[in-house]
């Protein structure tokens, strides 16, 4: 596996690191990105805690490519605030669309760089989803009609087949969201999209557990691993 780090939006206060894991054969390109909203930490975490998992060599991808941006949003992120304006609101809308913001348009850069099949937005929200259906707390979104349906399906039973309290479960939700960098993704490259949600009010590291243990079940679903 070949590893290597760049600069995004380098020499703004957005600055950040990408990281890019290439496995020993071609196969899919994979791009996760969290910390779109500075407050979401868990889901930073968990990415921070993936890239040096692969760079201390506690496991591998084996083919195709891995892009990771941990901290999408820096300014947010040392405020722990959503950010403003809202990153998440900024990628291109419909077919001539544009970036409206200088951090959305380097990532963007590098979603039309590299044209990901799989695109993993991590993020946390309020609420349990197996309480209520109004909240986003431990699911896993995509637009409706995604070929990623069916994966998104598999997953979420395998996560459920693991969790210990009923009310930790994951659910599907499938909607499009205007100007996020998963909607985009998916109408713009026609990425296999999604948004995970862990739940604000549970412990900070079951949250990066799950983020992680979603994270993983992906890559083995696009043959990374």
């Amino acid at each position: 596996m070949l590893y290597e780090s760049r600069k995004l939006a380098q020499g703004t206060s957005f600055e950040t690191t990408m990281h890019i894991f290439d496995g020993d054969t071609p196969g899919t390109v994979f791009m996760i990105v969290a910390g779109i909203h500075g407050r979401e930490v868990g889901s930073i975490r968990a990415a921070q805690k993936l890239v040096k998992q692969l760079k201390n060599g506690d496991w591998t991808i084996e083919r195709g490519t891995l892009i990771v941006v941990p901290i999408a949003n820096r300014p947010a992120f040392k405020k722990r605030i959503r950010g403003k304006p809202d990153l998440n609101r900024t990628f291109p809308r419909g077919p001539s669309g544009r970036t409206t913001h200088e951090m959305s348009r380097a990532l963007y850069k590098i979603m039309r760089k590299y044209k990901p099949a799989w695109y993993l937005d991590l993020h946390e929200a309020n609420g349990l989803s197996s309480a209520s259906a109004d909240v986003l707390g431990q699911t896993l979104i995509t637009d409706s009609g995604s070929p990623a349906v069916p994966a998104v399906r598999r997953v979420i039973k395998h996560m459920n087949g693991r969790v210990v309290r009923r009310s930790h479960r994951f659910h599907i939700r499938m909607h499009k969201l205007k100007g996020s960098s998963r909607t985009a993704a998916a109408d713009r490259l026609k990425a296999k999209a999604v948004t995970v949600e862990t739940c604000w009010s549970l412990d900070m590291n079951i949250r990066i557990n799950y983020q992680t243990e979603v994270v993983r079940s992906f890559l083995r679903e696009a043959g990374l691993i």
